[in-house]
């Protein structure tokens, strides 16, 4: 075993897995979580403490501004410098983590999907905001059915399908069909975390209750004061927007958490199904 994987879904226990197994083999974990990388919403995004980074070096967590837009191509060059550089020193890394569409990147290569620099720029200056992204959704309701259900919640990869769409004249969804045969590196060993429906909300609302203790209110404000949410991207960590609208009085605490382990389950349920159904190749080494 070259690479260690561990995936699954959110608050299935993978982080804590990933640490034990890093220090038994004297590896480094690489995390694969797009919103792990920002600073600033530690708590909200549970990444590891640092007591946890003191037992096990940690590569790809807490190193943006939320100035800075996370996109897939930067994050596998960002993991591809890490696995070397940890391999190059005789250790193992130990990739974590469950953003399905990275690890599938990562692992399986990029998705060779047309691109057009100017176009993308039109379109962020179009839908790239809060009142723009009212008009987003419209035209894609109407020209991509099936890309707005997926990404309706989520800002940046719609315009993305839009800019596809556009150019290829089909859906994002119809050219990503394809999954890819094999993994890119040799000597992969993987391990998914799939707990029981049951076990996961009760592990997930478990954790979302040992977040707000632990002082997630006040790390949103002052993450909303530092301008998480006229971010290009890190405003789309979990729990944020409700904890913002909570903010502006549009719902008591009780609904708030109420709101934030329903949205959480909902995103658990769409990993898992990703994983299940896009990294099999993963499973073949």
């Amino acid at each position: 075993m070259e690479i260690l994987v561990i995936t699954g879904p959110t608050a299935s226990g993978k982080s804590a897995l990933a640490l034990k197994e890093a220090e038994r083999l004297g590896g480094e974990i690489v995390s694969v979580d797009s919103m792990q990388l920002y600073k600033g919403i530690e708590i909200g995004t549970a990444q590891p403490t640092l007591q946890e980074r003191a037992r096990v070096p940690h590569h790809l967590v807490g190193i943006w501004d939320f100035s800075v837009r996370a996109e897939v191509f930067t994050f596998c060059e960002l993991a591809e410098k890490a696995i070397a550089d940890i391999r190059s020193r005789g250790k193992i890394p130990v990739v974590a983590g469950g953003t399905g569409f990275y690890l599938k990147a990562l692992f399986g290569g990029l998705d060779d999907l047309p691109a057009d620099p100017e176009l993308r720029r039109e379109l962020d200056l179009l839908y790239d905001s809060s009142n723009g992204e009212i008009e987003l959704h419209k035209r894609m309701a109407e020209l991509d059915p099936a890309a707005f259900e997926r990404w309706k919640s989520c800002r940046r990869r719609l315009i993305r399908a839009l800019e596809v769409r556009l150019l290829a004249g089909k859906s994002i969804i119809e050219l990503q069909s394809g999954k890819p045969e094999r993994c890119r590196f040799s000597g992969v060993k993987s391990i998914f975390i799939m707990p029981e429906s049951d076990v996961l909300k009760e592990r997930i609302n478990r954790r979302c209750d040992i977040m707000f203790a632990s002082g997630w209110l006040d790390e949103a404000k002052a993450a909303f004061e530092n301008g998480l949410m006229s971010s290009p991207t890190a405003y789309q960590a979990l729990g944020y927007s409700l904890i913002h609208r909570h903010f502006a009085g549009e719902f008591d605490f009780a609904t708030l958490v109420d709101k934030i382990k329903t949205a959480t389950w909902q995103f658990a349920r769409r990993q898992r199904t990703f994983l299940r159904s896009q990294l099999n190749f993963l499973k073949e080494d």
